[in-house]
């Protein structure tokens, strides 16, 4: 929930400094997750999916409104407004693994817990391990919805983002696609077996590059097996 809150307020906070004030004057600029559930994102869209059994989760805040013409110079604002989400999950990732990564230079063994019965280790030992498994699981779900959304299909910010570097005629034509363009993604996930190969190997990616091959190895163990 962090991760999506900080993404969708990143947002925001990049438009009100750009010269729109809409998300604040909103009260969107707040880490409540109150104001930023979308009943079909964040409710019925995953829930849909578990019953489907679909094989994944997908799931999405409220948009933070954004008013790209108040923007002091709006086509290259869409860009850096667009951006600002996926660089913070980024950011919020790095973080996380620079934690992890400490402590696995100050005891590697302090790691052995996450893969196994905690009931079998004191208070202390299992506290650790806890938060462990929550740094490991909060940089696995940002580098996720980085990557997701910069695939560059509008209204994803991967696509408002070639719309903003695209020539207006291109653009406007490009962002056509946005109102069909969420329906596109999850038809991607779901039908295209390659589509989601290559996102899950991004995904793998960027986060072995953030964490080092010992650490995502057991950060696999831990998220996949069993």
């Amino acid at each position: 929930m962090l991760a999506v809150i900080l993404h969708e307020v990143a947002h925001g906070y990049a438009a009100l400094k750009l010269g729109d004030t809409t998300a604040r004057d909103m009260g969107r600029l707040t880490l409540n997750p109150i104001p930023h559930i979308d009943p079909v994102g964040t409710i019925i869209i995953p829930l849909a999916l578990v019953l489907m059994n679909a094989g994944f989760i997908f799931g999405y805040a409220k948009p933070v409104p954004v008013n790209f013409l108040r923007l002091k110079n709006p086509k290259k604002g869409m860009v850096l407004v667009a951006a600002s989400g996926p660089a913070t999950n980024l950011l919020l990732a790095l973080a996380a693994a620079l934690v992890l990564r400490f402590v696995y230079l100050i005891d590697p063994n302090l790691f052995i817990p996450l893969l196994e019965p905690l009931d079998s280790y004191g208070l202390g030992t299992a506290m650790i391990a806890t938060a462990l498994n929550i740094l490991f699981y909060l940089l696995f779900i940002s580098v996720v919805l980085a990557l997701f959304n910069l695939i560059p299909i509008p209204p994803l910010d991967g696509g408002r983002i070639v719309t903003g570097l695209l020539p207006d005629d291109a653009a406007r034509s490009y962002a056509k696609i946005e109102p069909f363009g969420i329906f596109i993604v999850i038809g991607l996930l779901i039908f295209i077996d390659l589509f989601q190969k290559l996102l899950f190997a991004g995904i793998l990616l960027v986060s072995g590059l953030f964490l080092g091959g010992n650490l995502l190895a057991v950060m696999i163990n831990l998220l996949f097996s069993g």
